[in-house]
């Protein structure tokens, strides 16, 4: 009875009583009973516990304050950093006829415009960087689609929130950008009215966010951002020039960019930022948003779908300004070349710095019935249209486009006209959702 002696041996019986056989569970808590029952060792154990819980809460500490990011989210981390810099990184030599490259940090890379702006920058030479929140306003695999080219270029983009500064702090940190562009944002005039908050947490709320990193940064990048011709609001004066009157605004979308404009124009004038806004006319193109007229009239067009054509009161015909991507990219990168330098350290304003406006447009307002026809020339598909009067969703009549500052200033100048840019988006579109009936035939046509 091997097992009877050694618990014998471990619970020797009392002189005077009766000793009694133990189960495993009654030997165990006789050695706890015994391991404590000294006070030295009590006191040891109670140690142990108090050092193992302080451990515990320092690293909850230092997870929560500090880099808990590392360990919850998409980004951080030596790979992570490295993956930035390189990303980051100008190919274009100091030496190079343009001149040393930028390293720009592009916030809404995954977007129509930022895409474009992105690669384009990152064919010439320079540096980018893209972030983008990848949310679900329209499709996120089209995004996802866009960072994937941005990707076989060399450009990285972080998945993040332009409202989370401990990101943006980070990525200040690991580069020190020379410029902005800024292009992230809620789009979209009639969703506003259904999904208010999320105009208010990405224009407003995000563009101070992103404001406060680069004021803080050291050096401060220069910035340059999206506006909106929705600015021109209720405005009737044509065409629309930057000297007009802004404070109209006919949406929430249009009231804030407006704010946006004077909350740069406040850290212009209080940080030293130097700040550009780019008023955006009706931007189309290859890549471009699923949610505006052009794209959606060509996706119903082909299925075989009525499309809602709006008219403004009195059966006058709704006009835009449709400016071509390309057109825009080299505005908002010449923008960028021309920018000059901020002139804060530490959030300190060193001196005045400039702040800019211009309108990049195309000075050539086309009807909606006449954006309809040129889609059914390229597609060879009649449209079936169904008219009405348009609703007051925040939409504006027209917009018309001067563009003499920026031509001025900038050396812009538009140069591809509507029914080309829409071949172009055309043939992207079959190129990309493809199209069984009659391909081929559009591909010769286009």
């Amino acid at each position: 009875m091997r097992v009877v002696d050694e618990e014998e041996e471990l619970y020797p019986s009392t002189p005077g009583k009766v000793k009694v056989e133990r189960s495993g569970a009654a030997a165990m808590s006789g050695q706890l009973h015994r391991c404590f029952a000294s006070t030295g060792t009590m006191f040891l154990w109670a140690l142990l516990l108090v050092a193992m819980t302080a451990t515990y809460l320092s690293f909850r500490s230092l997870a929560d304050t500090s880099s808990s990011r590392y360990f919850t989210a998409s980004w951080g981390g030596l790979h992570w950093e490295r993956q930035i810099r390189a990303s980051a990184s100008p190919r274009r030599p100091p030496w190079s006829a343009e001149g040393a490259g930028l390293s720009v940090l592009v916030t809404g890379a995954a977007g129509f415009v930022g895409a474009h702006c992105s690669l384009a920058l990152r064919k010439r030479g320079d540096g980018v960087v893209g972030i983008d929140n990848f949310n679900s306003y329209y499709d996120p695999s089209l995004k996802k689609a866009r960072r994937a080219l941005l990707g076989s270029h060399g450009v990285f983009v972080v998945d993040g929130d332009i409202n989370d500064g401990r990101l943006l702090a980070k990525l200040f940190d690991v580069v020190p950008f020379t410029h902005v562009l800024h292009l992230a944002a809620q789009a979209g005039v009639r969703y506003a009215m259904e999904n208010p908050s999320s105009y208010v947490h990405s224009n407003i709320a995000g563009l101070v966010s992103l404001l406060e990193a680069c004021k803080d940064a050291d050096p401060q990048p220069a910035i340059v951002w999206a506006s909106s011709s929705s600015v021109y609001g209720l405005n009737d004066l044509v065409p629309f020039s930057e000297a007009h009157r802004t404070d109209l605004p006919a949406s929430l979308y249009a009231a804030t960019k407006k704010a946006g404009e004077e909350i740069t124009h406040t850290y212009n004038h209080i940080y030293g930022l130097s700040v550009t806004g780019l008023r955006f006319f009706t931007v189309y193109g290859p890549w471009g948003r699923p949610d505006m007229a052009y794209f959606f009239f060509t996706r119903n067009i082909l299925q075989g779908k009525p499309i809602t054509v709006y008219r403004g009161r009195d059966h006058v015909d709704l006009a835009r300004d449709f400016t071509y991507i390309d057109d825009v990219v080299r505005g908002s990168l010449a923008a960028l070349d021309t920018a000059g330098r901020s002139t804060g350290t530490g959030g300190k304003k060193r001196g005045p710095a400039p702040y800019r406006i211009f309108n990049l447009g195309n000075t050539s307002p086309v009807t909606v019935p006449t954006l309809v026809a040129i889609l059914e020339r390229c597609l060879m598909v009649k449209a079936k249209k169904h008219v009405v009067e348009m609703p007051g969703n925040g939409d504006v009549p027209f917009t018309h486009a001067n563009i003499s500052l920026a031509r001025e200033e900038l050396g812009y100048k538009p140069t591809t006209s509507l029914e080309m840019g829409l071949k172009k988006f055309v043939r992207w579109y079959l190129s990309y959702y493809g199209y069984n009936r009659g391909t081929h035939a559009f591909r010769n046509h286009l």
